[in-house]
């Protein structure tokens, strides 16, 4: 046992939604449900304990006009923490972060390399812009310097059609998400509207962004493929401004921009309704602030999803989705305390009494 003081976490531990221990243990940074024989230096936290909150889409490093700074970098990420979110799948950034691996006080972060869109057909300096023939080197590339994900922009406003449109041809997503899952990694992409979702599936994509284009005969089609959907409604909140801003050039854009806003909540709960694997994203970074977790919480469980499951899509199960431990024994410490049971009351989550990361109190 090294000289770091043991922790003794006293009160509910919610390993699962209904594993619920009166207590656990963190020794050398790692959870055990054993009390030591032998410790000396025992520290106590007291409250119900959730496994570190995730955030399933954010982007560190990522500005309102692209790359940021390190000290920006390192305040996104501290602010996420302090809100109790410790693993973060960056969908998208332009900086490279590595840098936050070797830091015990920042969350951890599942990289999807940079976004890759078409050419002029996303925000300025954020991705590759490319043309379809290029697509599988560029996935390619973004596939072995990320953390097992690559991130497409799969449809953006066409400003010739004055409307969102799909970016890509279904033969180069194709051979693209193929070569993707050819080298380990999976695939997501960023999709607002309605027309590229079926190919995309089709293709053998993995996950969409926002999904806010989710229609009747899509949805089951997403549910017998297993793909998943990260909705980030506290971004489609902003729809609304960003189609005042745009009404007057692009009418039609706009137009469709309010519809999809509009229809938000009753297309996630269809999508849970049906089985669609739905999971808590902010899209933090970019113009969004972060530290936004709870929030997305909240407003899925404003569509309709139980506070359960919707805990679950930032906890439980979106840990195992990404691969990453929860409570179990032998598991990094990291989780999160609170006052009261957050299935409860989803709101506990704006709070945290403490967060723990890497076995140390932090907050």
């Amino acid at each position: 046992m090294s000289d770091q003081p043991v922790l003794h976490m006293k009160g509910r531990v919610l390993v699962g939604p209904e594993d619920i221990r009166d207590e656990l243990w963190v020794i050398d940074g790692r959870i055990s449900y054993d009390r030591p024989v032998d410790a000396r230096d025992i520290r106590g936290v007291e409250g119900w304990a959730l496994p570190g909150l995730v955030d399933a889409h954010c982007h560190v490093g990522l500005g309102t006009h692209g790359p940021v700074d390190k000290d920006t970098a390192e305040t996104q990420a501290l602010t996420d923490r302090d809100a109790g979110t410790l693993v973060l799948r960056d969908a998208g950034s332009p900086s490279d972060t590595r840098w936050i691996d070797d830091r015990e006080d920042l969350p951890k972060i599942i990289r999807a390399g940079k976004h890759i869109a078409r050419t002029r057909r996303y925000i300025r300096d954020f991705a590759h812009e490319i043309e379809p023939d290029e697509l599988v080197a560029y996935v390619a590339q973004e596939a072995q310097r990320g953390d097992g994900w690559v991130k497409l922009v799969g449809d953006w406003i066409d400003r010739d059609l004055g409307d969102l449109s799909a970016c890509w041809p279904r033969e180069a997503v194709e051979a693209a998400i193929a070569e993707a899952h050819r080298l380990g990694a999976r695939v997501t992409a960023h999709c607002f509207a309605e027309d590229a979702l079926r190919d995309l599936v089709e293709a053998g994509i993995d996950c969409i962004e926002h999904a806010t284009g989710l229609t009747e005969d899509l949805i089951p089609l997403f549910a017998s493929r297993g793909v998943a959907i990260v909705p980030t409604l506290v971004n489609i909140a902003t729809f609304p401004h960003l189609a005042a801003g745009g009404e007057t050039k692009y009418p039609t854009w706009s137009a469709h921009m309010l519809r999809l806003y509009d229809r938000r909540y009753d297309t996630v709960r269809a999508a849970y309704d049906a089985g669609v694997p739905v999971y808590v994203g902010t899209d933090a970074g970019g113009s969004l602030a972060h530290g936004l977790v709870a929030a997305e919480v909240a407003e899925l469980v404003t569509a309709g999803i139980p506070a359960v499951e919707a805990l679950s899509a930032t906890a439980w199960g979106a840990r195992r989705w990404l691969g990453r431990p929860g409570l179990e024994e032998g598991a990094p410490a990291d989780f999160v305390v609170y006052d009261t049971d957050p299935r409860a009351d989803v709101r506990v989550l704006a709070s945290p009494r403490r967060v723990v990361l890497n076995g140390l109190v932090v907050e």
